[in-house]
């Protein structure tokens, strides 16, 4: 029987609305309460540290909390949201919270908790960059990307070990990870420079992997990218990384998504803005226009008596937000097109034109030109 998650906002007691501050405490409030070194055995309270890391690994990242507001746990796949396997994961993760694993912890149990991270290190976080066109940022898609990264050796699967032999403990920590150092009056502890922190040693390196527990692979990785992502915007793939030498957890991959510019609009927050030209008669008499938008070619009507710089608003026709709710609109800034050259019939009536306005001269044009005769008078 697959178990069925909880709402994200209800593990974390937050509301739907909540700053992303206000998600952080929460955080910090459960994971002090659950914290594994406070409930040393109890499976049910690292289940819940787990789950409220997973919470939280959502709820802080923009794109992320969109997703999951618009579609629930669902709109997660592809993500990256795969929750935490180990309670390592988390420290190795959420640095900024535990302060490498222990500040946080000390902070609150007098420095009775984790000091430090015992066992192989973690693997490194891996960043890729990744261009979009406006109509991709816009409905969003999925992409499959190649990545490659250190993966963990299959000969070894992980260990560093040759076949046949294993890791022992390392003499000089005693499998603690750790070594003691008296400076005078005071003891510090330091990462044994032995095992490197690991705790363990290997006297027979495995040949393939040169002991180190992995080996560097190409790999396919499919990405959702969710619609209203812009510039900047950074997507989480978790366990995407590279893998940590003699079996140490997988860092994480991130997105980061770059819009390339349009050849005809300009994004300004969730609307575009696109410059159209047109021509006297149209701006006067009003007219039906093709204007180039995300979604392609479409028909807007210009009001008769438009005046040149004029924005007029094309509603829904700009970028949707992250959480579906709203989507921008389009201003569409009209310019009036004056020719260079006119001859012939088009002359000869532009010319009657003028003697016409000339003698039905509008009131604040009339205006305007009797200051101008007073001014030089």
């Amino acid at each position: 029987m697959v178990a069925v998650k909880r709402d994200y906002y209800e593990v974390l007691g937050v509301a739907k609305d909540a700053s992303e501050d206000d998600v952080k405490k929460a955080y910090r409030k459960l994971a002090l309460k659950y914290h594994p070194d406070k409930n040393p055995g109890d499976s049910e309270a690292e289940e819940r540290f787990k789950e409220a890391a997973e919470a939280y690994d959502v709820l802080r990242e923009p794109d992320k909390r969109a997703q999951y507001d618009q579609f629930g746990h669902d709109g997660l796949r592809g993500m990256g949201n795969g929750g935490f396997s180990n309670v390592d994961d988390i420290f190795s993760v959420f640095g900024d919270i535990f302060g490498g694993g222990g500040s946080f912890v000390d902070e609150f149990f007098g420095g009775g908790g984790r000091r430090a991270r015992r066992g192989p290190p973690p693997g490194e976080d891996l960043g890729i960059e990744l261009v979009l066109t406006y109509e991709q940022a816009a409905e969003g898609l999925t992409r499959t990307i190649e990545v490659h990264r250190m993966v963990r050796c299959d000969t070894c699967t992980g260990s560093g070990a040759r076949s046949g032999s294993s890791s022992t403990t390392c003499p000089l920590c005693q499998g603690h990870g750790q070594v003691q150092q008296s400076q005078g009056f005071f003891s510090v502890r330091t990462t044994c420079p032995r095992c490197t922190g690991r705790g363990q040693v290997i006297e027979d390196p495995c040949g393939d992997c040169s002991g180190t527990g992995r080996q560097e692979r190409g790999e396919d990785i499919e990405v959702r990218i969710p619609a209203g992502v812009r510039t900047g915007s950074r997507l989480r793939v978790a366990g995407r990384g590279n893998a940590g030498q003699h079996g140490g957890p997988t860092g994480d991959l991130y997105v980061i998504l770059h819009l390339e510019p349009h050849e005809f609009l300009e994004r300004v927050e969730n609307d575009v803005i696109c410059e159209v030209p047109i021509s006297y008669t149209q701006a006067v008499l009003g007219a039906k226009i093709d204007v180039p938008t995300l979604k392609g070619k479409a028909v807007m009507t210009v009001p008769p008596g438009t005046q040149s710089g004029e924005l007029l608003r094309m509603k829904g026709q700009g970028f949707p937000s992250l959480d579906g709710r709203t989507r921008g609109d389009e201003l569409v800034r009209v310019v009036i097109e004056v020719p260079r050259r006119v001859k012939g019939e088009e002359e000869e009536l532009l010319r009657q034109l003028a003697e016409m306005e000339e003698k039905n001269v509008n009131p604040s044009r009339k205006s305007f030109f009797d200051k101008l005769k007073n001014y030089f008078e």
